[in-house]
């Protein structure tokens, strides 16, 4: 349990440190991230290799905006050879992911423009007006200077040389507004009809007691215990798991928050969590439905994995087995479901067909393009059973059997996982075979690189339907974007996922099949971060290339797709 007088000493510690007074000395702002108009994605503990992060507030409203842009770039310029890093944060409240391009076309901004519709983090780094500038100190997540733009040249010169902070003169300039922000710290949200709610939809199916997060939210007591935390990740968009670019696809299986339910929890957490007035908490009465219980009846076919010994601590490699099927005749795949022996330490699990003499260990080591049986997949919060698509399935031929690997995160205890899985069949053949497909590269990764750049492609010789997408890549995967090359040309994105997380790795169920036509090319473009400044890196010394442990590297995208003509 946690002491309440503790949780809010630290609520009180964390809203100290995030206060920073115009020319006062460095004050701790913590960690935040943003993603800009092109899908880049930007975290201030990720420059710890720079000098500085610069970024200046930005309001298209704002009538000195242009001279304000133009005085920023060209700062800019004048330390473009240091280790300096320049950017410009859109903080137009509710700014949609089109109005802020336009605007940046509009004033000609070529500097990286971070998107902030929330405001939360325009207002975590203290910044009250349009043109005012904020100089960051990546490896101490504090503000070395917030102040004016006149000022903002002196005051970096003092951060290289080691000299106190520049005193900022009195701000002036037009005035943002945050209507949104100020509304709910003149009204905090409540936790039983505001907070609650969203944590039970969003969080507790894995923050709950047996469940794969580090720790249960079942309480308000325990929310509030955890909630500095709580406003990191969120902030750092670290929780919830799902780092694809907003503003690319969109997804049956979005896990992302609302820029509404963001403010509501951070603007709840930053009034000091308060408990409410109702006599019942909601996170107390959760009932999680029956996790060893089969959804849609007995399954035609139940395959018991066998028992795993997952040890107390340690970091575990993935483990793949085979397992025999008594199928004498060929069978068709309609839905699946997965039961964890011990979800809290099975983080995810992949299924194959495979041939009864195909070799699979989980990769593909030549690196070329396969096209796979993909049956289906288990990760956190993954509970309900899965039914594909209509009129597809999985074919499984005759003598084949499944390949399972298995990913397992210890958790202090020592445990044994036997996990189930149950298939149901098709009576009749469906119309279409699902696929999926990797589509790989060879690589090689200097030791240190804080950004390598990787490509992949493949060209579909018929027509098909794409149903979904997935990254994969080990500890060192900074981003991967997935993209079709159309046979007239034509280029469209379908997936981009700038904050890949080794820890994630779902795959992406698009809300509207891609018919893409035969001749399309599809490609699969990324980078790796084998800096120090890469916190899930092991190693940053170490060259890398393909290999099958997870302190090794992989690059494959993933393309689940069906025939666009049905089975002969």
């Amino acid at each position: 349990m946690v002491n309440r007088s503790v949780a809010a000493s630290f609520l009180l510690a964390g809203a100290l440190l995030a206060t920073q007074a115009i020319g006062a000395a460095p004050a701790r702002v913590g960690d935040f991230a943003l993603i800009d108009s092109a899908g880049e994605f930007h975290q201030l503990s990720r420059y710890g290799d720079k000098e500085a992060l610069v970024l200046m507030a930005f309001d298209a409203s704002c009538g000195s905006m242009q001279s304000q842009v133009d005085q920023f770039e060209a700062l800019e310029a004048t330390w473009r050879d240091r280790d300096i890093v320049f950017g410009i944060i859109n903080a137009t409240p509710s700014a949609t992911i089109d109005a802020a391009r336009s605007a940046q076309a509009s004033f000609a901004i070529e500097l990286p423009f971070m998107l902030d519709s929330s405001q939360l983090v325009t207002r975590t780094l203290g910044l009250t007006k349009a043109g005012e500038v904020t100089v960051l100190n990546p490896a101490r997540l504090s503000s070395f200077y917030a102040g004016d733009l006149d000022s903002a040249d002196a005051s970096i010169e003092a951060k290289l040389s080691g000299k106190d902070a520049i005193a900022a003169a009195s701000l002036s300039g037009c005035e943002l507004s945050f209507p949104s922000l100020d509304a709910i710290a003149a009204t905090p949200p409540d936790y039983a009809t505001d907070v609650a709610p969203i944590v039970i939809e969003q969080c507790a199916s894995c923050h709950r007691e047996g469940g794969i997060g580090p720790f249960a939210l079942d309480s308000h007591l325990m929310l509030q215990g955890w909630s500095p935390m709580i406003r990191e990740v969120l902030l750092t968009k670290r929780m919830p798991p799902m780092q694809v670019d907003p503003a690319i696809g969109h997804f049956d299986n979005d896990r992302a928050l609302s820029g509404d339910q963001i403010e509501k929890l951070i603007g709840w957490i930053d009034a000091g969590a308060p408990r409410g007035a109702a006599a019942v908490d909601p996170l107390a009465e959760v009932q999680f439905p029956d996790r060893k219980a089969w959804q849609l009846g007995e399954p035609d076919f139940i395959i018991k994995a066998p028992a795993m010994e997952i040890p107390a601590t340690g970091v575990l490699d993935y483990v793949d087995i085979d397992v025999e099927l008594p199928f004498t005749e060929d069978k068709w795949v309609k839905s699946v479901q997965f039961i964890a022996g011990d979800e809290s330490v099975l983080h995810h699990l992949l299924a194959y067909v495979t041939a009864p003499d195909e070799a699979f260990e989980g990769g593909e080591a030549d690196t070329t393009s396969v096209a796979r049986r993909f049956l289906e997949g288990y990760a956190p919060g993954k509970v309900d059973a899965m039914t594909f698509p209509e009129d597809t399935g999985v074919f499984i031929p005759a003598g084949h059997k499944l390949s399972l690997q298995f990913h397992y995160t210890t958790n202090g205890k020592a445990t044994v996982d036997e996990t189930v899985l149950g298939l149901y069949m098709y009576d009749e053949p469906p119309a279409h075979e699902n696929f999926t497909r990797s589509v790989a590269a060879s690589f090689r990764i200097p030791a240190y690189a804080k950004d390598h750049e990787v490509k992949a492609a493949y060209t579909f010789q018929e027509d098909v339907v794409v149903t979904g997408l997935r990254a994969h890549m080990h500890f060192r995967g900074k981003d991967m974007k997935f993209t079709a090359q159309m046979p007239d040309g034509r280029m469209q994105d379908l997936l981009s996922v700038p904050n890949y997380s080794y820890a994630w790795q779902p795959t992406y169920q698009l809300e509207e099949a891609m018919e893409l036509p035969a001749g399309t090319k599809v490609h699969v473009t990324g980078s790796f971060d084998n800096s120090e400044y890469n916190p899930a890196n092991p190693d940053p010394s170490k060259e890398l290339t393909f290999g099958l442990q997870s302190w090794d590297e992989m690059f494959i995208g993933y393309w689940t797709y069906h025939a666009a003509e049905p089975n002969n």
